[in-house]
């Protein structure tokens, strides 16, 4: 009898993880606020903050798909807070975006988003619920999550089928519409060149849709067969780069160049470092032109030993 009570209760449980894993949001984040240029206040506020935006990232279910537990979009959000005035809750500063995507039958992650949103403002009040909305904005704080959670989802599902991201770029430009007859800073199209507006227009708009053809390229056809044949790879990659040049003569400015070179430069310094030395200048000379500030860096491609 005892035997037969295992077996279900072990049945019972195995059906129960099933479902939770089913019921799985998409995200795996953590968050943190760094409060150190405010003085003299209380920080049980920031913390509560800091807890408020981790549940609402990780416990919003922010798409129709399936994800199980182990599947879920690992990113971090950090906030630095410049300014909170405490008579009116309103709280300044900026958010560090980041997020990662494992690269296939390997240990390694790869970054796909390494981004600082330099206009942040909201206001925050001690027990303050976050509610989601796919309707309307509720308040700025929310907005500027909803964004970000879209754009990383997007982004994420670009990198494993082409075009894959569609309908979540489509929630993030609902979102900025919503915003854009706010009062808020950030939303507006021309209001600069990096704000949120602008990196939505990046990944969207025709003239640097190449950014998402890379996105699979590099990393479906790039990163995830250099597991199985470097050489192959790595071929794959020196030939998506040429897409940066096709943004950079129609739209030097955009944000999503400088968006790459953050999540990758690195990594690709990485990744030349046992490529041929034709390979190496070739991938140098792209960069390069693209971007001329950042010599001391790509230099490193050409150093870099074959082995």
């Amino acid at each position: 009898m005892k035997n037969k009570l295992l077996i279900l209760l072990l049945v019972l449980m195995s059906a129960f993880n099933a479902i939770a894993d089913d019921e799985a949001t998409e995200l795996n984040c953590e968050v943190d606020v760094n409060c150190d240029k405010i003085s003299n206040a209380n920080r049980d506020i920031f913390n509560e903050l800091k807890q408020s935006v981790s549940d609402y990232m990780n416990t919003t279910k922010w798409t129709n798909a399936t994800f199980g537990t182990n599947e879920k979009i690992y990113c971090k959000l950090l906030i630095t807070l410049s300014s909170w005035d405490d008579a009116t809750g309103v709280m300044q500063g900026d958010l560090q975006i980041q997020s990662q995507r494992p690269v296939y039958n390997s240990s390694y992650t790869t970054a796909i988003i390494n981004f600082k949103d330099t206009k942040v403002n909201f206001t925050y009040d001690m027990g303050q619920q976050l509610v989601y909305s796919e309707i309307d904005m509720q308040d700025n704080l929310t907005a500027i999550l909803n964004f970000w959670a879209y754009m990383i989802i997007a982004m994420d599902f670009d990198t494993f089928e082409l075009n894959g991201g569609n309908p979540y770029y489509e929630r993030a430009a609902q979102i900025v519409r919503l915003a854009q007859s706010s009062n808020e800073s950030g939303w507006k199209a021309f209001e600069d060149n990096t704000n949120r507006s602008a990196v939505l227009s990046a990944f969207t708009d025709k003239a640097t849709s190449p950014i998402r053809q890379m996105l699979y390229d590099y990393h479906r056809l790039g990163l995830d067969q250099m597991v199985v044949t470097v050489d192959k790879g790595r071929s794959t990659i020196t030939h998506t780069l040429e897409n940066l040049a096709k943004i950079y003569d129609v739209a030097p400015l955009s944000v999503c160049l400088t968006m790459f070179k953050d999540a990758k430069l690195d990594e690709l310094i990485n990744i030349y470092s046992k490529a041929n030395t034709s390979e190496k200048e070739t991938v140098y000379e792209m960069l390069y032109q693209i971007y001329p500030s950042e010599t001391t860096r790509l230099d490193e491609i050409k150093k870099t030993q074959t082995n």
